[in-house]
């Protein structure tokens, strides 16, 4: 009977912990498409506008391929391999801290993230992720160095993804129980 009630309370917090990363997620999807369709809407390709200036501009870039545009069209390649790390992921997150509330926000995020890209990589007439938030730094003879442009669905993978490194490291080097 006892055991019974720790199955069903761990299947609770499973759910629990399935819903929240799923809600992050969805939230996350939701920002990540919305913000991409303004700048579909507002903002012509290749267009530029300034917010500070020799600091940061929106932009309209597409990019069919990785970070840095590593990979450059390879755009179908790329969607089946956020796919599989999607499925990879989702069926491993047991392996690590998703039962917690910052491994949760964490998953959220990745899942949310890869989704929103994958949507831009698979949607009729778009197939390439659209990038919009550049930072960059005016050169004295002209021209910028910049950081490769992103958008939020960027920021959200690679934030899950340092939340997740955080919360390995902190989990292996938390203090261990004197043994008796």
């Amino acid at each position: 009977m006892v055991n019974t009630f720790y199955m069903a309370q761990a299947s609770s917090n499973s759910q629990k912990s399935n819903y929240r990363i799923a809600s992050i997620a969805a939230v996350v999807f939701v920002l990540d498409q919305f913000t991409k369709w303004l700048v579909l809407n507002l903002l012509d390709k290749g267009d530029e506008h300034v917010i500070i200036r020799g600091f940061f501009k929106f932009v309209h870039w597409g990019n069919t391929g990785a970070a840095w545009s590593m990979f450059r069209n390879n755009n179908g390649t790329l969607a089946f391999v956020a796919l599989l790390a999607f499925v990879a992921l989702f069926l491993t997150r047991h392996h690590f801290n998703s039962h917690t509330l910052p491994g949760q926000i964490a998953f959220g995020l990745i899942f949310g993230g890869i989704a929103g890209n994958l949507t831009d990589r698979l949607l009729p007439g778009r197939h390439e992720v659209i990038d919009f938030i550049y930072f960059y730094m005016q050169r004295r003879g002209g021209g910028e160095i910049g950081f490769p442009a992103f958008n939020i669905a960027d920021t959200a993978i690679c934030t899950g993804v340092g939340l997740i490194f955080l919360i390995t490291w902190r989990t292996e080097h938390a203090p261990k129980p004197a043994s008796e």
